[in-house]
């Protein structure tokens, strides 16, 4: 759990790799843009660059930008501090390192609990130490006093999946909606749960279905999300796959015969759209679009395996 989003590493490069000409126009005097010292969009430029730059590993820039926040708004400052932890982390050695900027936040919550950047650094650390109990805690402790959190409630989910506990995954998920319920990433990541438990729960038609109206409603809310069609294709891949297995009326549930070709249908269309999506995403060299090239590689792998794609080989 960040307190910036991080990029794509291809979107985080093509930015550190502009940080020190971008270091040096927000120092020019003559700037139209940054003419105002006090400007939002200068401090959060200086934030994006400590993000990107240290994801791509160029410690000096973040440091130069780190720096400025810090004669700006001065070491006392939460989000700073939570930033500073950021820094400090990305330049750790080894976890004993981390442990020591563990008792860091620990420190700094003792003087002030309520300081909601450097807890959630703290849950994102225990997390990245391998301590996802200890992290679903302290997270179970902040959703109590903030419970429309998204970032929490999402980051709750995540670690409750990697735990295999998904029927409580989708109930921190159901709340970030309450909370964000046009987040189509969401919706999408909703139907990956769903899909994970149909799997374990003997390929359950009921719940492969409602994994497909997630993704369904993921692409409704956004036309170009990878995910949301991966989802679709690889759902309804299952789906037809086992339809001509299902025999038993507690399998089938409330799927009729004739849904077979609305089924059909939404494939063919993730086909194609996931197609369309390949060709414009590995044209794009500097990640701009913000298509993660592992889930490209992933998309092209699934049509594959269609022998029906159109997808060019």
């Amino acid at each position: 759990m960040y307190i910036l989003s991080l990029s794509s590493f291809p979107v985080a490069l093509h930015f550190s790799q502009q940080a020190p000409k971008l270091l040096r126009d927000l120092d020019s005097p003559t700037s139209n843009i940054w003419s105002s010292t006090e400007s939002l969009q200068l401090w959060e430029t200086y934030e994006n660059i400590i993000v990107s730059c240290l994801q791509a590993g160029d410690e000096d820039s973040a440091n130069i930008c780190l720096q400025r926040l810090s004669k700006r708004f001065g070491q006392d400052n939460e989000r700073l501090m939570a930033l500073t932890g950021i820094f400090k982390e990305a330049v750790a050695k080894n976890d004993e390192e981390l442990m020591i900027i563990l008792d860091e936040y620990d420190n700094i919550l003792n003087e002030n609990p309520v300081n909601m950047p450097v807890t959630k650094r703290r849950i994102a650390l225990l997390r990245s130490l391998g301590k996802p109990v200890e992290a679903i805690n302290a997270l179970t402790k902040l959703l109590e006093t903030s419970p429309t959190d998204a970032e929490a409630w999402a980051e709750l989910s995540d670690l409750y999946v990697s735990l295999g506990v998904y029927k409580k995954a989708l109930f921190a998920l159901e709340e970030v909606l309450l909370v964000t319920p046009f987040a189509w990433n969401i919706h999408a990541r909703l139907g990956e749960i769903l899909y994970m438990v149909a799997l374990v729960d003997s390929e359950d038609v009921k719940l492969l279905q409602d994994s497909i109206a997630r993704f369904c409603r993921s692409i409704e809310l956004c036309d170009d999300y990878l995910r949301g069609y991966y989802g679709l294709k690889l759902v309804t891949n299952k789906l037809l796959n086992i339809l001509p297995e299902t025999t038993t009326r507690s399998r089938v549930g409330a799927l009729q015969q004739s849904d077979r070709k609305r089924i059909e249908q939404l494939n063919v269309m993730a086909t194609s759209k996931l197609s369309d999506i390949i060709r414009i995403g590995s044209s794009d060299e500097t990640g701009k679009l913000g298509y993660d090239p592992t889930e490209l590689s992933a998309a092209k792998n699934l049509l594959s395996q269609d022998s029906d794609s159109s997808i060019i080989r």
